[in-house]
């Protein structure tokens, strides 16, 4: 019973990890190009969670859309001087 026990914690540990792995990339869809969103390498970078979510745990985010975006990535990246600014630097048409 307890080798049951441990071997289904361990299952359960391990797929929680899994599942909580965040995507590398994320494509949105943009009337004027679809923007490739490099979201591994933002959490390389040190970004938190709640930089752009709501919680740590991360999921969709509330409300976002062309102003969003404008207002939070393109505003930091203007900010920090790091990362695209131009459309063209995000917005690519297939």
């Amino acid at each position: 019973m307890k080798t049951l026990a441990a071997l289904f914690a361990t299952v359960f540990v391990a797929f929680a990890a899994v599942a909580a792995e965040p995507p590398t990339t994320i494509t949105l869809n943009a009337k004027n190009g679809n923007v490739t969103f490099p979201h591994k390498a933002h959490i390389d970078r040190g970004l938190k969670c709640t930089t752009c979510h709501a919680t740590d745990a991360g999921g969709k985010i509330e409300g976002f859309g062309k102003d969003k975006a404008h207002a939070t990535c393109k505003a930091c990246h203007e900010k920090e001087a790091k990362g695209p600014t131009k459309c063209a630097d995000c917005h690519k048409k297939a």
